[in-house]
């Protein structure tokens, strides 16, 4: 694959690039360390990405728009039932549906529940400023589940007052409907927006709707205050399940619905309100105090289609409906102090979250009578509650006038308890807690270059979905405690550049994990986990930005990650279990060895035209972990042509997009585990979308 990218690397890295200050072409961040800093201060990976870039996708998916970020995979399921699938250096990559194995922020407010199971279907890219993506040792610092962190933040009122409002239509009868609107008064700065999306889907069976509003409040309570109150909606009516595609079923109609999916109308509906508050002070020059307290809801329902004779089969069978509701509040707060002992800068923060999750998960038949894919009889009805009492200390010190030293400690707790209503068995609760280290080094080697390193370990204990089964059968009643959380030193050496108009980030990095969670068995819509044998992951990530002369900008993103287990362990290969051995050295499903984004852009000198080509490769992945089914490897490009017509006080925008311009067939992503073989999940060929904008200032 390197082969076909080799030279959009060569042409991007020889053209002269225009001179201009090295400052201008760095990223401010905060992830790394809770206060802004550029990017070629911290001893970590992480990249911004502009909020100007994600409105120039369709601003449904993440996947649109974080592809010049290396290290971080995010695919398009053509399935908004099973969301994206989203892995960061391969944590994440088994889960099922939403992100497991990663922190989410939206706003400050985790979208990551304590037990580590996360969700992102309302992060608002219309109104969004920016969103950061953590990765490597620094992202321990957010407690557990953090292999690494996406945070998203929403657009303050822009000076003087915005009214905007945008109409998308593209191929399967694709519609979007948004409108933005903010100002301020006083010392009051408001901004909203709310949006509607819907699509037939590429496949059968994969119609989707969704609505969604975000809203962002600021208030200056004196020079030294400021209150920000954010709160967001997000909802579907049902959304169609097309399910995954044998190997067979691929090759003869990649755009058809998976068996039983028609049958038993698989389906998912949501929704979810949630509202936070923030206070930033700064109580003396050396010191500043940040609270946050947030509340939300979110509800689920989903139709799956297990057969109603596997659900006669067990009179303990949870059922082919699952009810879902979840009611999730917490809070957080951090002192900051900085002061320069000896004459050397030292900043220290110390803080304390609390989370709690309060989950009511029912069970129903997916069937009444003869009829199927309704609502039938309840089969499981139980209570289940997770909190989490982190506290975190750490400090950034500038020994010397290269050197920048961060060291960090979180302690995380957190408590699990489940109650069987239906069955009024005794609870069962279970409690895991970690302290990790984080430590890293800068220098500065010159005033555009700096080489760092970095240590962290990390923890991720199993979600409530983990912890569900411990039988396909259900002859085992009550969480699987036996479970216990996955462990992993994280090791990274990296290089940053900024020189003229260049950015380039290089990172090297190896990550031991012990305790890894693996499918042990999978049956009838009731998974089984297990704790396996040591895993590694190893890799380099490449970022290059680069403006050329003529009005051409270069970016380019390779990732190069090998991930193992290191020792066999047994799993089962078909219902009724069967034991096989996963042997050593198999890959952990879903994630490609090589990925790149190479993308050329050139602009009027006016500004008012724009085209963009991009190209997408990634190499083959597994779809299991023994290592059987494999989805081939792909390489897709896109273009993007926009004009801009520009008044005093308002602008027009016209977008067309062509993705897959080539009309490849591939495979974009996999179900991993499936128990049934359905592993495929096929992306469309060529498709068109035109985006029309109007914005009043």
């Amino acid at each position: 694959m390197t082969t076909l990218y080799g030279p959009v690397l060569l042409f991007v890295l020889a053209q002269p690039a225009i001179a201009g200050p090295a400052a201008a072409f760095d990223e401010v961040v905060v992830l790394a360390t809770r206060h802004a800093a550029t990017s070629l201060e911290v001893p970590a990976s992480v990249d911004r990405v502009e909020g100007s870039a994600l409105r120039e996708g369709l601003g449904v998916n993440l996947s649109e728009s974080l592809g010049p970020v290396p290290g971080i995979s995010v695919q398009n399921r053509q399935n908004f039932a099973q969301d994206l699938q989203l892995s960061i250096r391969g944590f994440g990559a088994r889960a099922s549906f939403g992100a497991r194995g990663l922190r989410l922020y939206a706003d400050g407010i985790p979208a990551t529940m304590p037990d580590g199971q996360g969700q992102y279907s309302h992060f608002d890219l219309t109104g969004a400023d920016h969103i950061e993506v953590l990765r490597g040792p620094f992202s321990a610092l957010y407690g557990n589940a953090s292999g690494g962190v996406i945070a998203i933040y929403t657009a303050d009122a822009p000076a003087g007052g915005l009214v905007e409002g945008t109409a998308e239509a593209g191929s399967f009868s694709t519609q979007r409907y948004a409108l933005r609107g903010g100002g301020e008064s006083g010392g009051a700065h408001y901004i909203l927006d709310a949006a509607h999306f819907s699509t037939d889907g590429y496949r059968d069976h994969s119609h989707a709707e969704r609505n969604s509003a975000n809203a962002k409040l600021k208030l200056d309570l004196g020079a030294r205050t400021r209150l920000t109150f954010v709160a967001n909606a997000v909802g579907t009516p049902p959304v169609d399940d097309p399910l995954g595609l044998t190997a067979a079923q691929l090759a003869a109609n990649p755009t058809q619905a998976g068996a039983n999916a028609l049958t038993y109308n698989t389906r998912k509906s949501l929704a979810q309100e949630q509202a936070g508050a923030t206070l930033e002070s700064q109580l003396t020059d050396a010191d500043r105090i940040t609270a946050l307290a947030y509340a939300g809801h979110r509800h689920t329902t989903q139709f799956q289609a297990i057969l109603q004779s596997v659900e006669l089969a067990s009179p303990t069978h949870p059922g082919g409906v699952i009810d879902l509701g979840r009611d999730y509040r917490g809070g957080e707060l951090r002192l900051a102090d900085s002061r320069t002992p000896g004459g050397t800068p030292l900043e220290v923060t110390a803080g304390v979250s609390y989370d709690v999750l309060e989950e009511a998960r029912r069970g129903y038949f997916n069937f009444d009578g003869t009829d199927l894919g309704v609502e039938g009889a309840l089969r499981g009805d139980e209570g289940n509650r997770v909190r989490s009492l982190d506290e975190y200390l750490q400090a950034e010190w500038l020994p010397a006038e290269r050197w920048r030293i961060v060291a960090g400690l979180r302690h995380s707790d957190v408590h699990i308890v489940s109650h069987n209503h239906l069955l009024a068995t005794p609870p069962t609760s279970i409690d895991y807690a970690a302290t990790n280290p984080v430590a890293g080094i800068t220098l500065r080697a010159t005033p555009e270059l700096s080489v760092y390193a970095s240590y962290g370990r990390g923890f991720e204990t199993p979600t409530l979905n983990d912890l569900a089964y411990r039988s396909t059968n259900g002859s085992l009643p009550g969480l699987n405690t036996a479970l216990v959380p996955a462990r992993s030193d994280n090791y990274e050496l990296g290089a940053k550049l900024v020189r003229g108009a260049t950015r380039a980030t290089l990172a090297a990095f190896y990550i031991r994990t012990e305790n890894e969670l693996a499918v042990k068995a999978n049956s009838g819509g009731r998974s089984v986990l297990e704790n396996i044998g040591p895993t590694n992951r190893r890799g380099v990530e490449l970022g290059i930005g680069r403006t050329l002369g003529h009005g051409l900008a270069g970016a380019l993103a390779y990732t190069y990650l090998d991930a193992k287990t290191l020792a066999p362990y047994v799993a089962c290969a078909v219902t009724p279990c069967t034991p096989v051995t996963v042997a050593a050295g198999s890959r952990l499903p879903a994630v490609p060895r090589n990925a790149l984004y190479a993308s050329l852009t050139w602009k009027s000198s006016d500004e008012h035209a724009s085209l963009t080509a991009e190209t997408v490769g990634r190499s083959g992945i597994y779809a299991d972990d023994r290592n059987l089914a494999t989805a081939a490897g792909y390489w897709s490009s896109n273009l993007r042509a926009t004009l801009v017509q520009q008044g005093s006080r308002w602008k027009l925008t016209e977008t067309l997009r062509l993705d897959n311009v080539f009309d490849r067939r591939y495979v974009g992503t996999v179900i991993v585990n499936e128990t049934n073989s359905r592993f495929f999940e096929p992306s469309p060929g060529r498709t068109a979308y035109l985006i029309v904008s109007a914005a009043y200032r």
